[in-house]
């Protein structure tokens, strides 16, 4: 949706858009002054069942809950995967109000970005350790520089209480909690756990992209993480995972890791702590992530 001098457009019955930082800081601050907190639920559109489980958990926190969608570039490290991106802005305006949020902010590039970046990259850089240096960050490099950016930026336009992010971007989710820490923010960030469908895939955005061939080799990558996370021995099982997914003729993995949950650092069998299994890999060009929490460490 491109931007307007409006401040609200009505889109559907008890849904508006607001499409500037002025108008939206105007909403949330009428809403402070009557006592209500605001939740903001960030995404990129192409709007799925795990963004309504955001937006609902939202909804129990709040009465006050804004779905901000803005396809991110600076974020992307291939131009392809950018163009490609799904776009559905009345779709996802109908699916944020079936989950009950209050209205749908949707900047345009120059609202975000008023003094613009260089090409599709963040001028920003961040480096949080582990946390931004592996795994995804080792595998697309600039990516959690524009997470950061974006993040901050929408922080600032839209002044929330709290934010809702979902738990299969687990390690983004772990960079914005660093943000919110890190710089004082004043957001309470919280996490929310993986929706799946009915045969355990992870619900994402580049899903609709999968043909049916690549839809059921992807559920290979939820199906590995999980019998990794039950292996008596977790590292030896993710080489083995990597190694059964490296063969199949659709897949194409970056990575198959045991890390420990806040630090990244690599998972010690002798001095256990909680962790997560992570995944990434391109299935049939489509490149999908996922992660479960590792069974039996407290």
């Amino acid at each position: 949706m491109s931007s307007n001098s409006s401040a609200f457009t009505k889109v559907l019955k008890n849904l508006l858009v607001l499409t500037s930082g002025r108008a939206v800081q105007s909403a949330v601050r009428a809403a402070h002054a009557g006592g209500r907190s605001v939740v903001l639920v960030p995404t990129m559109g192409a709007l799925h069942a795990g963004h309504q489980a955001l937006i609902r958990e939202g909804r129990k926190r709040s009465s006050e809950v804004w779905v901000s969608i803005f396809v991110n570039p600076t974020q992307f490290d291939d131009p392809a995967d950018l163009n490609g991106y799904p776009r559905q802005f009345e779709a996802d305006c109908k699916l944020a109000q079936e989950a009950g949020a209050t209205g749908v902010f949707a900047p345009s590039l120059a609202e975000v970005y008023p003094d613009g970046f260089v090409g599709q990259f963040s001028t920003l850089e961040v480096n949080y350790g582990r946390l931004t240096s592996e795994l995804e960050g080792q595998d697309r490099p600039g990516h959690f520089d524009g997470v950061v950016q974006v993040v901050r930026r929408l922080f600032e336009l839209v002044e929330p209480d709290v934010a809702l992010f979902g738990e299969k971007d687990f390690q983004q989710l772990a960079v914005i909690a660093d943000l919110a820490r890190r710089e004082n923010l004043g957001v309470e960030v919280v996490s929310v756990p993986t929706v799946r469908g009915e045969e355990g895939l992870a619900l994402s955005s580049r899903n609709v992209r999968l043909s049916q061939a690549a839809r059921k080799a992807a559920l290979l990558l939820s199906a590995k993480i999980k019998a990794v996370a039950r292996a008596p021995q977790p590292l030896a099982a993710a080489d083995i995972a990597f190694a059964e997914l490296a063969d199949h003729p659709l897949i194409a993995p970056a990575y198959f890791a045991v890390v420990e949950s806040d630090t990244f650092a690599p998972y010690d069998p002798e001095n256990p702590r909680p962790a997560r299994v992570l995944v990434a890999a391109e299935v049939d060009g489509i490149r999908l992530i996922d992660n479960v929490a590792l069974e039996g460490v407290d």
